[in-house]
Order: C-alpha cells, then structure tokens, then sequence
C-alpha cells in the first residue's frame, strides 16, 4: 500500500514537472548548490586547519573552497548554470564513449567498439539537449512519471 502511495505522488510530481519544467530543475539545482557550500564550508576549514602543517596544501584547499563556494552560490541563484554544466558533463562522458568505442574497434573488439560509439553519440545528443534547463525539466518530469508508473505496476 505504502508502494502505491508513492507510486501516485511520482506520477503526479512528474506531470506537475512537465507541466512547469522549470520547477522540476530548481529544486535539484538548489539541492547541489547547499550541497556544494556544504563542501566549500569543510574545505576551507579544512584549509585553514591545514595551513599550519603543509602551506602548499592548506592554500589549494581555501582555493577550491572558494571556487566550490562560488559554484554552490550560483547553483542556488542561477539554474541555468547547473543545467549547462549537466550538459556538458554529459556531452564529456559522450566523447569519452566514442573514443572508447575507437579503441575497441582498433583492437578488434568490433562489437563493443561500435555499441561504445552509439552510446557516445547518444550521449553527446542528450548532453546537447539538456544545457537548456527547460529540456532538462522535462527530462527530469518524464524520469518521475515513468518511475511511478514503474512502482504502480510493479509488484
């Protein structure tokens, strides 16, 4: 009962969520930011602690705290930042995939090779798609409805 509970709140968030894209990307971009400052808060702690016993380390520590610092402040005021760098991510990992796919193709593992390309070149389509936080929204509202389409059916 308690699985077909959820299953209703999924499906109605993910037509919320592909109604009001937006509102789908908000709250995961607000949830990395705070999730991000907590970091930047412990590395430049955890710089300052260190400073005293290796220099070197304690200032590249405070350095990406404050880097990190930034980063999580503008993850929380500006989602379109997290919907790019979501993006990109993805579209790095695509290219990775196709120099994989390469490489098996050289070394005669021709199928790996050739299902590592497709799935590079996916994903270097979906990383192009979902730097629009609008996309994204949609994504992320498509990902619920059919999680909770899931779990209703499932047993």
């Amino acid at each position: 009962m308690q699985k077909m509970g959820i299953a209703i709140i999924l499906i109605i968030f993910g037509l919320i969520v592909l109604a009001f894209p937006i509102l789908g990307v908000i709250p995961i971009a607000l949830i990395t930011g705070g999730l991000i400052l907590l970091f930047s808060m412990g590395l430049l702690l955890g710089g300052i602690f260190v400073i005293n016993e290796n220099i070197f380390l304690g200032i590249l520590m405070i350095i990406l705290g404050l880097l990190a610092l930034v980063i999580g402040i503008e993850f929380i005021f500006n989602p379109d930042l997290f919907a790019f760098l979501a993006g990109l991510l993805i579209y790095i990992i695509g290219i990775f995939f196709i120099i994989i796919g390469i490489m098996g193709i050289i070394t005669n593992s021709s199928w790996n090779g050739v299902f590592s390309i497709i799935m590079g070149l996916l994903y270097i389509i979906l990383g192009s798609i979902i730097t629009n936080p609008l996309h994204l929204g949609i994504l992320i509202g498509l990902w619920l409805l059919i999680m909770g389409i899931i779990m209703l059916f499932a047993k």
